[in-house]
C-alpha cells in the first residue's frame, strides 16, 4: 500500500495532535540527571521511505539524547566484528520480562542476558565491541554516522557524566557479569563505552535515516550501499518486535503492531519492512520508560497507514 505525499504529510499532522493530547502526562528520566532538564513539552516525528522520500512533523530537527536506540546500533557492530562469533553464545534473544535494568535474572540465570537490548544484554554486546578494537566509541560513532548518512552526529559528554556519576545500576551489572565470566575487557573501558554510546545526540530525521537499512534489506536508500545482509537486518527487526521495548513490548505489539526501539530519552525508532523507517521523539515516559506521546503517535501512524507486520 502505498501513498501520495499528502496523504503522509496529513497522517504525521495527525500523529502530531494525537501525540499532544498525552503531553504532561509522563514524566522524564528523572534519574539521570542531564536528561531530567529537558523541557517535557516538546514532539517530533520523521518518516523515511525506502524510496527515499522523507516527512517530518514538529520538532523532527532538535537533537536529543538516543539513550538505548543506541543498542540497535552496537548490535549491528558487534555482527560485523571479528568477534560476532561469540555474541549470540554470550547474550540470548528472547523477551526479559523484566525492568531493562534488572539484576535479578541475570544472577539467576548465570549472567546470560536474555536479550541484547536490556542493560545487561547492551553491555554485553558493548563488551565485545570494547575487547576487539583498539577505539570502540570511535567505532560505533562511525557506524551510527555511516547508517544516518550524517557526519555531524555527536556524543554528548555531558550526558555521557551525567550517566556515569548516576550509573551504579549499570556498574553493579558489569560487575556481576565480570564475576560470572561474561565480560572480557576491563569493567571500567565497557562502561565507558557504554556510557558515551548511550549519550549520542541525534534529530529524528537522523534516528529515520539510519535505520533505513533495516527498513530496506541491509540496504541504505540514500547511499546506494549495502550495510548488513538481507537476513542480518530480518532477523534485529524480530529481536525488536520482541525485545525492544523492555517488559512493554507486548503491548507495543498489540497497539501498534512494528518493530521499534525505545530509549529513555524519549525517542522510539520503528521499522516497517519493505515500507518505513520513522522517528519519534517526546521526552515524557510511561512507568516502563518509553515515550508516552511517542507512542501514540506510532499507533496512529500505524492505523492510518494500515501498516504493521500483522
Amino acid at each position: 500500500m502505498t501513498h501520495a505525499d499528502h496523504d503522509l504529510s496529513s497522517i504525521l499532522d495527525e500523529c502530531a495532535q494525537e501525540a499532544q493530547k498525552l503531553i504532561g502526562q509522563g514524566h522524564v528520566a528523572d534519574y539521570i540527571p542531564a536528561l531530567a532538564r529537558i523541557n517535557p513539552d516538546q514532539f517530533g516525528m520523521a518518516v523515511c521511505g525506502v524510496d527515499g522520500t522523507e516527512f517530518t512533523v514538529g520538532q523532527s530537527d532538535t537533537s536529543f539524547s538516543i539513550q538505548s536506540i543506541s543498542k540497535v546500533f552496537t548490535l549491528a557492530l558487534a555482527l560485523q566484528s571479528p568477534g560476532a562469533a561469540s555474541v549470540w553464545e554470550r547474550v540470548g534473544r528472547e523477551p526479559s520480562g523484566n525492568a531493562f535494568n534488572s539484576l535479578v535474572q541475570l544472577e539467576s540465570e548465570r549472567g546470560l542476558p536474555r536479550n541484547p537490548f536490556i542493560n545487561a544484554g547492551a553491555i554485553v554486546v558493548t563488551d565485545v565491541i570494547t575487547s576487539h578494537f583498539v577505539s570502540p566509541v570511535l567505532q560505533i560513532l562511525s557506524l551510527v554516522r555511516k547508517y544516518a548518512n550524517c557526519d555531524d552526529i555527536y556524543i554528548d559528554e555531558e550526558v555521557a557524566d551525567s550517566e556515569e556519576e548516576s550509573g551504579h545500576r549499570n556498574a553493579a551489572i558489569a560487575h556481576l557479569l565480570k564475576s560470572q565470566g561474561n565480560l572480557v575487557a576491563d569493567v571500567d573501558d565497557t562502561l565507558a563505552a557504554y556510557y558515551r554510546q548511550c549519550s549520542i545526540a541525534m534529530t529524528c530525521r537522523d534516528v529515520a535515516r539510519a535505520f533505513l537499512p533495516l527498513a530496506a534489506a541491509g540496504q541504505h536508500p540514500l547511499t546506494g550501499q549495502t550495510l548488513m545482509p538481507a537476513l542480518r537486518a530480518k532477523r534485529i527487526n524480530s529481536l525488536l518486535l520482541t525485545c525492544g521495548l523492555y517488559d512493554g513490548v507486548g503491548n507495543f505489539a498489540y497497539r501498534v503492531g512494528i518493530p521499534a526501539k525505545s530509549g529513555v530519552g524519549g525517542g522510539i525508532a520503528a521499522v516497517i519492512p519493505g515500507h518505513y523507517s520513522i522517528c519519534v521523539w517526546s521526552p515524557e515516559l510511561d512507568e516502563l520508560g518509553n515515550s508516552l506521546a511517542g507512542t501514540r503517535a506510532l499507533e496512529v501512524f500505524s492505523h492510518e497507514t494500515n501498516l504493521s507486520v500483522f
